[in-house]
């Protein structure tokens, strides 16, 4: 993987029409409060039209023969922008950072919000506890609504690497009923899966969001089911599949080839009528990824708000904190879990897909009270 070269100030002829990409990272965001409202004067500041702003940026331009990065005032790379002749690239890139994204579910974006995982499945990762009994699943559910989950994710097919798929009757007979059980208590129900025909079931047993992790692409009917649909959708990104994902991945730079995907994602779903304001992207730490390239997109995960989009992150108990640690097993990789959360959350991360949810809310809430009194 090429790495990327740090210039302490942008030189001439980097940036060559048709050739060079740009990409655009906010840096250094001040929270302003919950629900502030756009000041004039100021609405080129605020990430995602929420509660945080941003003056200052890093771009990174990539071209055949290297990959280089600076950072500086908004104004100041305006300027610099303009001279080099890619202006139009530089205010697209803010317009998408700072275009107001829609609510998600009835939820306001004032805050992280955290998303709960229910796997039924025989063979989580993170705990290989057997939930398939819809009892024990549906239990599990109302602990982490009762934890104060912003929503709950219900999956029924195991999607960890090297793992085998099952049919979309048993995956439609695994979370139907845990779905239908845990609708009701004000939290939006989520469905993680990739088969149209297990999106169709589960969202009129009562699920209302739609969480691929082949972002609509393992099911040459998911794209058309999404957009019939018309409810939120979170696209993940993956090479290849569960079975082959960790086989020796490539990438050229991976935070701007992930950035890339999902661009292409995002404009797939719009063409068939998806709207971007129903959309949210996750950069699927552990799919397809070494250790180099999970660090390295967590690093400049700020990137993807150059999408227009919300961000989700799920690297909850992840098998990278255990080898980048001391070799945890997943029910003890909390410290680890938290710690990328709130790394996240700093470069503005909207939506933490979290097997520990209380623990995350807790964390969460000592982070602004924090910031609440500087």
């Amino acid at each position: 993987m090429r790495e990327i070269e740090i210039l302490a100030a942008p030189g001439r002829g980097l940036f060559v029409p048709g050739e060079t990409g740009v990409y655009l990272r906010p840096l250094d965001l001040e929270h302003d409060g919950a629900g502030r409202a756009y000041v004039a004067g100021e609405a080129d500041r605020l990430l995602g039209g929420g509660p945080h702003r941003f003056q200052r940026a890093e771009v990174i331009l990539r071209s055949i023969d290297r990959i280089v990065a600076f950072s500086g005032q908004i104004d100041n790379l305006r300027d610099w922008a303009l001279d080099a002749g890619c202006q139009d690239l530089f205010d697209a890139a803010i317009f998408n950072l700072t275009r107001r994204h829609a609510m998600l579910a009835g939820k306001y974006w004032e805050r992280p919000l955290v998303m709960g995982i229910v796997n039924v499945t025989a063979d989580s990762f993170s705990d290989g506890v057997d939930r398939r009994d819809p009892a024990v699943a549906v239990s599990h559910a109302h602990a982490l609504i009762a934890a104060g989950a912003d929503f709950i994710d219900i999956g029924g097919e195991s999607t960890r690497p090297g793992s085998a798929g099952i049919s979309r009757a048993e995956e439609i007979a695994r979370v139907v009923p845990v779905i239908e059980q845990s609708v009701g208590f004000g939290v939006p129900i989520s469905i993680d899966t990739s088969k149209a025909a297990v999106m169709e079931a589960a969202l009129s047993a009562g699920a209302s969001i739609i969480n691929d992790v082949t972002a609509l692409t393992g099911d040459p009917e998911s794209l058309g089911a999404a957009a019939r649909a018309k409810v939120p959708v979170m696209l993940m990104h993956m090479r290849e599949g569960p079975r082959t994902m960790q086989d020796d991945p490539q990438y050229d730079c991976a935070p701007l080839d992930v950035f890339d995907y999902l661009a292409g994602r995002i404009a797939a779903c719009e063409r068939v009528g998806i709207a971007p304001g129903s959309l949210i992207v996750d950069p699927g730490i552990g799919f397809g990824k070494n250790d180099l390239h999970n660090a390295s997109i967590l690093a400049r995960i700020g990137l993807l708000h150059g999408l227009g989009v919300p961000v989700m992150l799920g690297a909850s108990r992840k098998s990278l904190i255990a080898r980048l640690s001391l070799d945890e097993a997943p029910n003890d990789r909390l410290g680890g879990s938290l710690a990328l959360a709130l790394g996240a959350v700093e470069q503005g991360v909207q939506i933490l897909r979290v097997h520990d949810v209380a623990e995350t809310r807790q964390a969460l809430t000592l982070r602004q009270a924090v910031l609440d009194a500087r």
